[in-house]
Protein backbone atom coordinates (compact mmCIF):
# COMPACT_ATOMS: atom_id res chain seq x y z
CA UNK A 1 0.00 0.00 0.00
CA UNK A 2 1.29 3.58 -0.98
CA UNK A 3 1.37 6.24 1.58
CA UNK A 4 1.58 9.98 1.80
CA UNK A 5 3.43 11.44 4.64
CA UNK A 6 2.80 15.49 4.45
CA UNK A 7 4.19 17.97 6.63
CA UNK A 8 7.58 16.59 7.70
CA UNK A 9 10.20 18.51 9.11
CA UNK A 10 12.59 20.08 6.40
CA UNK A 11 15.27 18.11 8.93
CA UNK A 12 13.80 14.91 7.73
CA UNK A 13 15.48 12.28 5.68
CA UNK A 14 14.30 9.40 3.84
CA UNK A 15 16.33 6.87 6.56
CA UNK A 16 14.69 8.89 9.07
CA UNK A 17 11.54 8.12 7.72
CA UNK A 18 11.61 4.80 6.78
CA UNK A 19 12.75 4.13 10.13
CA UNK A 20 9.49 5.53 11.44
CA UNK A 21 7.43 3.04 9.33
CA UNK A 22 9.55 0.08 9.82
CA UNK A 23 8.34 -0.40 13.34
CA UNK A 24 4.76 -0.82 11.65
CA UNK A 25 6.66 -3.27 9.13
CA UNK A 26 8.27 -3.89 6.26
CA UNK A 27 8.72 -1.22 4.00
CA UNK A 28 9.49 -1.54 0.29
CA UNK A 29 10.52 1.65 -0.78
CA UNK A 30 10.68 5.88 0.80
CA UNK A 31 11.05 8.33 -1.16
CA UNK A 32 11.30 12.11 0.41
CA UNK A 33 10.68 14.47 -2.59
CA UNK A 34 13.20 17.67 -2.50
CA UNK A 35 13.01 20.73 -4.14
CA UNK A 36 15.74 20.74 -6.61
CA UNK A 37 16.58 23.84 -6.84
CA UNK A 38 18.00 24.13 -3.32
CA UNK A 39 18.48 20.88 -2.37
CA UNK A 40 15.98 20.43 0.65
CA UNK A 41 12.84 18.41 1.30
CA UNK A 42 9.10 19.58 0.23
CA UNK A 43 8.16 18.45 3.50
CA UNK A 44 6.55 15.31 2.12
CA UNK A 45 7.24 11.61 0.91
CA UNK A 46 5.66 8.84 -0.35
CA UNK A 47 6.20 5.15 1.52
CA UNK A 48 5.41 1.71 0.11
CA UNK A 49 4.60 -1.00 2.55
CA UNK A 50 3.54 -4.59 1.14
CA UNK A 51 1.20 -5.70 3.97
CA UNK A 52 -1.79 -3.44 3.69
CA UNK A 53 -2.43 -5.00 7.83
CA UNK A 54 0.81 -3.18 8.20
CA UNK A 55 0.06 -0.07 6.49
CA UNK A 56 -3.31 0.37 7.89
CA UNK A 57 -1.21 0.01 11.62
CA UNK A 58 1.39 2.89 10.47
CA UNK A 59 -1.93 4.96 9.26
CA UNK A 60 -3.42 4.76 12.26
CA UNK A 61 -0.61 4.96 14.69
CA UNK A 62 1.19 7.67 12.99
CA UNK A 63 -1.12 9.99 11.75
CA UNK A 64 -1.72 13.60 13.71
CA UNK A 65 1.87 12.60 15.46
CA UNK A 66 5.02 14.76 15.96
CA UNK A 67 8.18 13.33 13.93
CA UNK A 68 11.05 15.48 13.88
CA UNK A 69 9.57 18.28 15.66
CA UNK A 70 6.65 18.60 12.72
CA UNK A 71 2.79 17.15 13.14
CA UNK A 72 3.13 14.78 10.57
CA UNK A 73 0.11 13.32 7.98
CA UNK A 74 -0.03 9.50 6.89
CA UNK A 75 -2.45 8.63 4.45
CA UNK A 76 -3.75 5.93 1.84
CA UNK A 77 -2.39 7.04 -1.65
CA UNK A 78 -5.62 6.86 -4.30
CA UNK A 79 -3.72 5.28 -7.07
CA UNK A 80 -5.77 6.77 -10.72
CA UNK A 81 -6.65 4.24 -13.30
CA UNK A 82 -6.12 7.04 -15.56
CA UNK A 83 -3.03 7.85 -17.60
CA UNK A 84 -3.21 11.83 -17.08
CA UNK A 85 0.90 11.64 -15.80
CA UNK A 86 -0.44 13.50 -12.85
CA UNK A 87 0.71 12.69 -9.34
CA UNK A 88 -1.88 10.60 -7.66
CA UNK A 89 -4.45 11.87 -5.21
CA UNK A 90 -4.50 11.51 -1.46
CA UNK A 91 -8.04 9.12 -0.28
Amino acid sequence: MKLLVRNLARASTEKDIEALFKEYGAVQYCSLVMDEKIGISKGFAFVEMPKVDEAKAAIVNLNNTEFDGARIRVKKVKVSTAKTGETPAEE
